[in-house]
């Protein structure tokens, strides 16, 4: 069985046997969706991989301290910055 390493609520890694749903960077403390364009440049210039982490859900992302991606989430992270949104439960 194939496992993903995923990060939880409290920012440290754990294994499941079900991939995330978002993508994050470790240092910058951003998180958006698996097919982010923004992220996409990144990891094909091989700056990101070493950094990078995933969520199983935007709940864990955010309690783990991470924010919405402002390019490929901008009304979440409008929403959430001006606290007129809850996280999305998936």
């Amino acid at each position: 069985m194939k496992h993903f390493t995923l990060t939880g609520p409290d920012g440290r890694s754990y294994r499941s046997p079900a991939p995330g749903t978002f993508g994050g960077h470790r240092r910058n403390k951003i998180y958006g969706r698996l097919d982010c364009r923004t992220a996409a440049r990144f990891l094909a210039r091989g700056s990101y991989q070493k950094n990078r982490v995933f969520f199983a859900d935007e709940a864990s992302a955010l309690t783990a301290g991470f924010r919405p991606c402002s390019h490929c989430l901008p009304g979440r992270a409008k929403a959430l910055f001006s606290g007129a949104a809850e996280p999305i439960r998936t």
